[in-house]
């Protein structure tokens, strides 16, 4: 089974069918894992849902999709985020806005736990330093975390009991062993990591 692991994919429909083809050109995939914020900031909310839609699709909830649809208030967010949230929302219908509401905080797919922010703090929480890392480990019943929100791909592995965090690696395969580790796949529609390319991983079962 091979998995395509998104995250933050803001309605950038563009990057999203860049990933796609990228992905199905280099072995295909059999279902898409979505960590979040499928919508705001990007021109194309319900293209990109029902893209995605398209595909066995496993799915937690991010803080744009949230606010989109007014389940979260977005005053908390700078102008631009602000703004596309609430354009977002006059955009969508009323299937695409229950299926945003929809998402589940976390989902459980074999070994990895999914979460758009934080085990700790679900959609709000950045998991970008040792204390978040640290409070999400306290709480992960799997082996692997997977993680979205801050568009920055890497590895965070337990080293002796302690979070460290590692650059991901392009086109390297890693082995997942019985160690925990918090993996962030990069952000699809907007990266935050000075390369504009679309940052993506694949699990292999296999």
């Amino acid at each position: 089974m091979r998995a395509l692991i998104l995250s933050d994919i803001h309605a950038n429909l563009e990057a999203l069918e860049a990933v796609i083809a990228d992905a199905q050109w280099r072995g295909g995939f059999d279902s898409i894992w979505c960590l979040g914020d499928i919508v705001g900031y990007g021109p194309d909310p319900s293209a990109c849902i029902r893209r995605i839609q398209e595909f066995d699709l496993l799915a937690v909830a991010g803080n744009h999709d949230h606010a989109a649809i007014g389940l979260i208030d977005a005053s908390d967010f700078n102008v631009a985020a602000k703004a596309a949230a609430n354009w977002t929302g006059a955009q969508l219908n009323s299937e695409e806005h229950d299926f945003l509401a929809a998402l589940p905080f976390v989902s459980i797919q074999d070994s990895f736990t999914l979460v758009h922010g934080s085990l700790r703090d679900p959609i709000v929480e950045y998991l970008l330093d040792r204390d978040s890392a640290v409070g999400t480990l306290a709480l992960l019943d799997t082996t692997n975390c997977l993680v979205g929100h801050s568009h920055i791909p890497f590895l965070c592995c337990e080293v002796g009991g302690v979070p460290e965090f590692f650059d991901f690696p392009e086109n390297i395969p890693i082995e997942l062993t019985d160690s925990r580790q918090i993996i962030n796949p990069g952000g699809v529609g907007q990266p935050r990591d000075r390369d504009p390319r679309p940052s993506y991983a694949v699990y292999d079962s296999s």
